[in-house]
Parts: structure tokens; C-alpha cells; sequence
């Protein structure tokens, strides 16, 4: 019998030799980008294949900069195992540590420590780094390696395959335990499962159009099977399947794919969406019911937080169920069932805080006798400046910027999605704006005014606690992207509540200098 397919993703702190790491054992450089290459850094996510001779293993290579532990859970998120590189010449660092707390939040267990880069420390030096990572995961096998010599790669090989051993074995005891209890939990492992694949990238092929690539989570997926891309709705045929540059008929869970698509534009799908079928029961949802696991109780410390689940994740509000869980009231949707895994992490400053399993994917709104309102229910929509009511197809619009929260389409994506035309959208841009119901911060950047006014005093909070704030600041602590970071500090400065100088934004009673 063929051994299960699984896959290891790396872990650790920026410049411990992950990368070389994988180059090392798989002869492919995950780093493809020219921006990487020039930076000397992981940037994106990387995809390889590890050769153990009785079997071969997926392997997703994460970026261990902590301006990137979102992209590193994105790929994180999928993993049976993990590689954590420690350098020997720094011993554990601060992204050791959370991604460490990471895969504890994703329920990931099993894996190798690699002590990297050892040719380039004394005897004491390496045995003191040695200890210290050992310690922090006693029950995973530790192997002294050099990406440039070679030496230790043929013990981290044999210390891979007898991980992915033990943890075959488990997955055997656990589907098990799926067939007498009917507990699937996030992964099932006998492909009995409905197809899930959450997208962690997306490019186009010339002459075959859109690929889509991701982990399997659970079930099958087959050449020409009809598929679903959420949240869009959109219905897709799969054309062809390749697993490491291999076609094949069938992909199993588990394993690396990537799916030619048909019926789907490159811009109607993006990371962070889910390949699934109907029967998979995956909800788009801005609710989620988590059942937080033990040490994770500071997540109820907080108002709000940083939510990823898959390779999306969304701003949150968080209400104490008073029964060890959380309601996490959504900024943007996330797409869960029952039993995923949710990392949660603090938004400012930024760390990760615990985890939990999804209790409830789409509950009711509830949570203790008293609460106090949402963000957005504690801003009244500004009063229209003029008698003008926005009409029907406007309050339409206005409807899905709400649901859209801190990152709303455009309007040439509204118009596809509402099945109109994109003038349409526009027209209805300007009696929003015109009414006080909305605020167009860019020409293709429109947000609803309880939304735009929420965004606006964390912006401003962030400026006035530090002096001054920039797009990168704004973008990480909000979690948006530099697009919508950009377009919030412009429309500030606009409304002259900062003022732009160089790169930074100041608050008004600021001077330079």
C-alpha cells in the first residue's frame, strides 16, 4: 500500500536557512522572484517536492520576516508536518517562537527541528543552539544540518520519513475514530470527504487560462469535475490537475495541486478563495463561533483581532461566550465548516495570540446578556448633506460595500457581481458619496461611511500614538493592503485631519521635524 500523501511546511525565523534548506533537499530554489533573489529574503510562499526514497512529501517554503506571518499561515494552514530551522549561530528568535505558536494554533504536531547553518559556528556554540531548540520541542527529532556542506541532510531525511511514520499512524487512528464517531474534524483523511481546497495562489498559463494551486484539505478531486469557487459563487470545470509538475486524473487530499480552471477569468478568483463542491458545507460567513484552545485565553483580552482561517483572513470583533469560546464578528468574510482551525492573533501590536476550532461556522449573533456595539454600530451614517435619497440600485450598492467592510470592490467588480454595467455602479457611487453614505477615498476606492469613519480613527489613533504613521504602518496594523492603506491616508490628508509629510502622515497639531 502507497503511503499517504503529506505535506511539511517550513517554520522559522528570517535568515535560519530555510530556503536553502529546501534547496538542499529538493534541488529546486523556492524563491522565483526577482525580488527575493535581489532581497536575499522569502517573500511569497514556495512550492517543492522532497524525495525520502519510500516516499515523497509537499513541501511549502514560508517567509519567516515578521512583516509577513500572514502570508506564513496562509501556507501554514494545510500542513501535516512542519521543518522548523533554527540557526546555530543565533539559536531561537522571536519568529521561532511564533511560529511555533502558529502551528500549535493549526493543531500541527508532528514534524523535525533542523539546527542549520552549524559549519559556521565553534563546538560550544553549536551544542549550546542545539539545547535550546531542542527544548522548545522535546518530542520532535532535532538534526544538525549545513545546506552548503551536506552534512546532515541524509540523517533530516531519514528524520522526516520517520515522522511522516508516525504521523501516518495517527491519521489511521483518527479516520478510525471519523468512521465509529462520524468527526471528521478539519482534515479527513480517508478522501470520503467533500473537496475543499483553500487557494493560496493564482496565475494564468497561456493557452490553458486560469491555475489555481493549494493543499487539498480533504476529499478528491477529479479531471473534469464541476467545482465551485467561493465566496463568488462562481461555477468552474477543472480541465487538468498537476501534483509537482505531474498530470494526473485524480488528486487526493493531502496533496500539493494545482487546477486548470475553466469558466473562471485570473481576476474572478484569488487567494484566499476556496475550491470546493456543494456538498462540502463550507459557509461565507462574517460569524464564527471558536472554541478556544487552552492557552489561548488572551484572545478575550482583546476588543478586536486578526483572524485566519485557510489563506484568508479578516479583521474581527471578539465576544466572550462566557464557555471557553469566542463569537468573532467579521470585518470581511472568511469560508469555514465545522472543525476548521482559526489562528487569531493581536492586530496592534501585532502577535499571535492562540487558536481555536470552529464551533459554529455561520451561528446566530448571541454572546453575554450585555455587549457593547459593534464598531461599525457605534458610528450613526453621517447625515445626507443634501435632501437627494439615494435610490433603489444605489442602496443596493451600498448594501454589498458594508458587506465588503475595510476592502470594497471596485466598481467594475460590483458590476459583475450585481450583473450590470459598470456605469451603473458608478452613477450610484456619486449619490452615495453625494448623500453622506458613503466616501469615494479613491476613484475605484469606495467605502460605506460607518466603515470609512471606524477605519479613519484607528488611522488617526495610530498617527497620534506614534508621532506619525505611514502607508506601511497603516497597512499592517489595519491589515489591509497597501492599496486601500494608501487610498485611507490620502483621504485624511484630503479632509486635512493629517497632513502628509514625505512618506509620513502627522497629525494636524503636529509639526515636522
Amino acid at each position: 500500500m502507497s503511503p499517504r500523501p503529506l505535506t511539511v511546511g517550513t517554520a522559522g525565523h528570517i535568515d535560519h536557512g530555510k530556503t536553502a534548506l529546501v534547496r538542499a533537499l529538493t534541488g529546486r530554489d523556492t524563491d522565483r522572484l526577482a525580488e527575493e533573489r535581489r532581497r536575499g529574503m522569502s517573500i511569497e510562499l514556495g512550492f517543492a517536492e522532497v524525495d525520502l526514497g519510500g516516499r515523497r512529501l509537499s513541501l511549502v517554503d514560508v517567509p519567516g520576516h515578521e512583516r509577513f506571518v500572514r502570508t506564513m499561515i496562509a501556507g501554514a494552514s494545510g500542513i501535516d508536518m512542519f521543518l522548523l530551522a533554527v540557526a546555530a549561530d543565533d539559536g531561537p528568535m522571536p519568529q521561532t517562537r511564533e511560529h511555533l505558536a502558529v502551528l500549535r494554533a493549526l493543531g500541527v504536531q508532528h514534524g523535525v527541528v533542523a539546527l542549520t547553518k552549524i559549519d559556521l559556528v565553534d563546538e560550544k556554540t553549536r551544542a549550546v543552539a542545539a539545547k535550546a531548540s531542542a527544548d522548545l520541542l522535546p518530542a520532535a527529532s532535532l538534526v544538525e544540518v549545513s545546506s552548503q556542506s551536506g552534512e546532515g541532510l541524509d540523517e533530516l531525511r531519514m528524520a522526516l520519513t520517520r515522522a511522516a511514520a508516525d504521523l501516518e499512524g495517527d491519521l489511521g487512528r483518527r479516520s478510525s475514530f471519523v468512521a465509529h464517531t462520524g468527526d471528521k474534524g478539519r482534515t479527513p483523511v480517508d478522501g470520503s470527504g467533500a473537496p475543499v481546497l483553500h487557494v493560496d495562489r493564482v496565475f494564468t498559463v497561456a493557452g490553458h487560462g486560469t491555475v489555481v494551486t493549494g493543499t487539498l484539505w480533504s476529499g478528491r478531486l477529479e479531471r473534469g469535475q464541476q467545482v465551485t469557487v467561493l465566496p463568488s459563487g462562481r461555477r468552474a470545470r477543472i480541465r487538468s490537475i498537476e501534483v509537482h509538475d505531474r498530470s494526473l486524473e485524480v488528486a487526493a487530499p493531502h496533496q500539493r495541486v494545482a487546477l486548470n480552471l475553466g469558466g473562471v477569468e485570473r481576476d474572478e478568483v484569488a487567494r484566499g478563495d476556496v475550491i470546493a463542491t456543494d456538498a462540502a458545507g463550507v459557509a461565507v460567513t462574517y460569524r464564527l463561533d471558536l472554541d478556544l484552545l487552552e492557552g489561548a485565553e488572551a484572545v478575550l483580552d482583546e476588543p478586536r483581532a486578526q483572524v485566519h482561517l485557510g489563506t484568508r483572513d479578516s479583521p474581527a470583533r471578539v465576544v466572550d461566550l462566557g464557555d471557553g469560546g469566542a463569537q468573532l464578528r467579521l470585518e470581511r468574510p472568511l469560508l469555514a465548516r465545522a472543525g476548521d482551525r482559526a489562528v487569531v492573533r493581536r492586530i496592534a501590536p501585532p502577535d499571535t495570540l492562540g487558536g481555536g476550532v470552529v464551533r459554529d461556522p455561520s451561528p446566530p449573533r448571541h454572546g453575554p446578556d450585555w455587549e457593547p456595539p459593534a464598531p461599525a454600530e457605534e458610528l450613526a451614517p453621517a447625515p445626507p448633506p443634501s435632501p437627494a435619497e439615494p435610490g433603489a440600485f444605489a442602496r443596493r450598492v451600498l448594501a454589498q460595500l458594508e458587506d465588503d467592510g475595510p476592502r470594497p470592490r471596485g466598481a467594475a467588480q460590483l458590476a459583475g457581481d450585481l450583473g450590470t454595467d459598470r456605469r451603473h455602479v458608478e452613477r450610484a457611487f456619486g449619490e452615495l458619496a453625494a448623500a453622506g453614505a458613503a466616501v469615494r477615498a479613491k476613484a475605484d476606492v469606495v467605502y460605506a461611511a460607518p466603515i470609512y469613519e471606524q477605519l479613519a480613527h484607528r488611522a488617526l489613533a495610530l498617527a497620534e500614538r506614534d508621532g506619525a504613521t505611514t502607508i506601511a504602518a497603516v497597512r499592517d496594523a489595519l491589515g489591509l493592503s497597501r492599496k486601500y492603506a494608501q487610498a485611507l491616508l490620502e483621504q485624511l490628508d484630503a479632509e486635512k485631519r493629517l497632513r502628509r509629510d514625505g512618506d509620513r502622515h502627522l497629525p494636524r497639531a503636529k509639526t515636522s521635524g
